[in-house]
């Protein structure tokens, strides 16, 4: 097999990936400290029945996840509740049967929005060659910041630079993985969290990588992971070892080739610091295939945050879509596509997920559903008006 990225330890290039810890519980953990070592979860703004939580509320006194009782999703957990299984995605009344005693808190985009703004301003300030990859994310170009003697040291003394100057900006901890591209960096970030700093070079990927379960990698999501377990596969090493028969024959071609190039190490993907976007799309794998009518309210609980996401990277790129499309991956890795062309374009949630949810009328739906994706296309300029609270249909129906 080929050697894991390049084999020599030359930085040539170093990528920084810059990831917020727990963003939206550390956000509220901010303003209420008193509840800081207790299992928390933020979930839909109408995960508390509508009830406003002060910033001074006794722990006692906030609601816990074994009184909830609804279609809504968990936004985030903290690391005490994601000890207990809890993660994002994750529907939040099997969150409460997880953690019934975690505390339960509305989310408040608003503010999280302003702290992702502080952060990558303090990041811009220091390196500007930044890649936008959502509210609490972000790849850096490192390369010309560290060359000279050491690279790798100086790279581990930026990153800790960044990781201060957003703790002054916003208050948060940040972690950060540095390395020879995206893919590793990405990985590298989750090493040390929280509030960590993770150097992984080309000749770490066999000590540091390859023992790291192969899902970790990102793009391998939790049905393609249990497909490689079929196959033997389970750790990066595995897969880096695999015979690339076999991988073609249960991914196809193109997939397994990638496959294999990730578990070496390999990514030629550039830090894309400017873009005019022609599209904007959400998209989420779920842990287990779901199917329409067996799973209805957590498809439509997934469906209308993918929607309310989407609306909230629009206005924040300031464009509005023209068409709307939704994208599924069926538990066969088979793959569809619909698309809507609006009368006006929109950066409106409701809008967006009544389009979204025409699309879906169009569909076959008897198979499970591994991967539910909304894009919004044909993008113009102009912010839009968009509402996180409207974009759930009035009767919680996936095709309504």
């Amino acid at each position: 097999m080929p050697p894991p990225a390049e084999a020599h330890e030359a930085a040539t290039r170093v990528v920084a990936h810059l990831d917020m810890d727990a963003f939206y519980a550390s956000a509220e953990l901010l303003r209420r400290p008193q509840l800081r070592g207790l299992p928390l979860v933020v979930g839909g703004r109408r995960a508390v029945s509508g009830a406003t939580i002060p910033e001074d509320v006794d722990p006692s006194r906030v609601p816990r996840l074994r009184s909830y009782s609804g279609r809504g999703v968990v936004t985030t957990a903290s690391y005490e509740a994601r000890a207990l299984g809890v993660h994002s995605g994750m529907g939040l009344a099997r969150a409460s049967r997880l953690a019934p005693d975690a505390l339960l808190l509305p989310a408040d985009f608003d503010r999280y929005r302003e702290l992702s703004r502080r952060f990558k301003e303090a990041v811009l300030a220091i390196a500007p060659h930044v890649e936008d990859r959502g509210i609490d994310e972000i790849y850096i170009e490192f390369t010309d910041h560290v060359l000279g003697d050491d690279p790798w040291g100086r790279a581990a003394a930026l990153a800790l630079r960044l990781q201060q100057a957003v703790l002054a900006a916003t208050g948060l901890t940040c972690s950060l993985g540095v390395a020879p591209n995206k893919l590793l960096a990405k990985i590298a970030s989750d090493l040390r969290k929280p509030a960590g700093i993770s150097v992984v070079t080309a000749r770490d990927v066999p000590t540091l990588i390859w023992p790291l379960p192969a899902r970790l990698i990102n793009g391998i999501g939790p049905r393609a992971a249990d497909r490689l377990g079929e196959l033997g596969i389970r750790t990066v090493a595995q897969l880096a070892h695999a015979d690339p028969a076999p991988l073609a024959a249960r991914f196809g071609r193109s997939m397994a080739q990638w496959m294999l190039a990730a578990a070496h190490g390999r990514d030629e993907r550039p830090v894309v610091t400017t873009r005019d976007p022609r599209s904007v799309s959400r998209e989420t794998t779920f842990e287990r295939d779901l199917h329409a009518r067996a799973d209805r309210a957590e498809l439509a609980a997934r469906f209308t945050e993918l929607c309310r996401r989407l609306a909230e990277d629009l206005a924040r790129k300031e464009v509005r879509a023209r068409t709307i499309g939704i994208k599924l991956r069926y538990e066969d890795f088979s793959q569809l596509t619909r698309d809507l062309t609006l009368a006006e374009p929109t950066a409106d949630a409701a809008a967006i997920r009544r389009a979204a949810g025409a699309c879906l009328r169009r569909v076959p739906l008897e198979r499970r559903v591994r991967l539910l994706g909304v894009r919004a296309s044909s993008l113009v300029p102009g912010a839009g008006e968009h509402g996180p609270d409207t974009a759930a249909p009035a009767n919680g129906r996936l095709f309504d």
